[in-house]
């Protein structure tokens, strides 16, 4: 069986996209989440019915769990993205036109992120459009890539 944060390493038989390329994990966004919001919720609405000092450390601590919540997914997601710069840096080395290489440094964390899912062939002409065009939207690169590249292996 695998963890909660471990996809198989076979990849899934539609085959990945802009449309199914985000990843859940079911017991941290759909039961952890909720579950935060709902203590957060009734600590509010104790606190608001009966003031106490202890209804305020109540809601104080839901209010941090919340945080943490939010950091425990932010800290390995950034730390994922210097890692998938780095990647990219070597792949547009390696594939783009002498032409282009000088302006790999360019790109934005955000850019070379989104642009990670385009295949070889396609990065050249896509990255030339993103610099030219100056794109920032990661969500509008992803969805200009026409030949995915797959990345099971996201945090």
């Amino acid at each position: 069986m695998l963890g909660p944060n471990r996809q198989s390493e076979v990849p899934m038989s539609t085959g990945q996209s802009y449309s199914n390329h985000r990843k859940y994990v079911p017991p941290y966004h759909f039961v952890l989440a909720p579950l935060l919001l709902l203590n957060v919720g009734y600590a509010t609405w104790s606190l608001i019915a009966d003031f106490g000092f202890d209804r305020l450390v109540f809601l104080t601590t839901a209010l941090a769990l919340i945080i943490m919540y939010l950091f425990v997914r932010i800290f390995p997601t950034g730390v994922q993205d210097r890692v998938i710069r780095l990647e990219e840096r070597i792949r547009f080395e390696r594939i783009l036109p002498e032409a282009l290489k000088p302006r790999i440094e360019e790109f934005t964390p955000a850019q070379m992120v989104a642009l990670r899912f385009a295949g070889d062939v396609e990065i050249p002409d896509l990255a030339r459009r993103v610099l030219d065009e100056n794109i920032q939207d990661k969500e509008a690169i992803k969805k200009m890539i026409k030949e995915w590249r797959e990345d099971y292996h996201r945090i």
